[in-house]
């Protein structure tokens, strides 16, 4: 069973129009220089594990408010048995968000499949030839855009978010990634916190301005029904 390394009760603004939990899984497959999740990605086995038991009993005290659980990292899809820990949550008529980097479309597919989930958010990192740099991992690409094609393709609620990130992804690189998007209903871009980065020196980096982040937003307006600012 996929270890579940860290658990927030209450996550209003998690699953959007539903009182959600969300838990968070160990171990990623990237190594983004801004991530603030360092210890999930670098060093999970540090991390205390919740016991299944207590997660379960955790959904049953709560099954007559709580309405989702949403379901983060580091990178979920990376555990091969992320199903079982996910049916568990949906045999109690909950529904299941999944945050993604897109890196494991085979495992994606078969989740949405098997109706074992009801929202998917997916970070895309960086315009394609710059995944490597700011991923800091040899990336396959195909598996990128094959996600991004599946959840399209699959009409379940999503959204795909970008980090910009001084240095690393800037506007230009936001339109490239809108034309990756084409026929997404939400594109949400996200303001760089420097705090806790997996790359020190990029708690260093100053971040966009709130102008500079807000124009990013209205150049690729055209592309989406909705576009969204987070972190400003």
């Amino acid at each position: 069973m996929v270890a579940i390394k860290g658990l927030e009760k209450f996550a209003p603004r998690d699953f959007p129009g539903h009182l959600a939990a969300t838990v968070f899984t160990g171990g990623c497959n990237f190594r983004c220089h801004y991530c603030h999740n360092s210890d999930l990605v670098l060093r999970p086995d540090s991390l205390p594990t919740f016991p299944m038991d207590f997660f379960i009993g955790f959904l049953d005290s709560r099954k007559d408010w709580i309405e989702a659980v949403c379901v983060t990292g580091g990178e979920p899809l990376m555990h091969e048995d992320l199903e079982v820990l996910l049916s568990l949550i949906k045999e109690r008529d909950l529904l299941v968000k999944i945050d993604t980097n897109g890196a494991y479309p085979a495992r994606l597919e078969a989740l949405i499949h098997n109706k074992l989930v009801d929202y998917v958010a997916m970070d895309v990192k960086a315009s394609p030839e710059k995944y490597s740099d700011v991923t800091q991992t040899s990336v396959r690409l195909d598996d990128i855009l094959n996600s991004i094609s599946l959840i399209i393709r699959s009409k379940i609620p999503s959204l795909f978010r970008t980090t910009v990130v001084p240095g690393l992804v800037d506007g230009s690189d936001i339109l490239k990634i809108a034309r990756l998007l084409k026929g997404a209903q939400i594109f949400q871009i996200q303001q760089f916190k420097p705090k806790n980065t997996l790359n020190k020196d990029f708690e260093r980096k100053k971040p966009f301005s709130v102008e500079r982040v807000k124009s990013f937003a209205e150049a690729v307006k055209p592309h989406f029904p909705e576009v969204r600012i987070e972190g400003v």
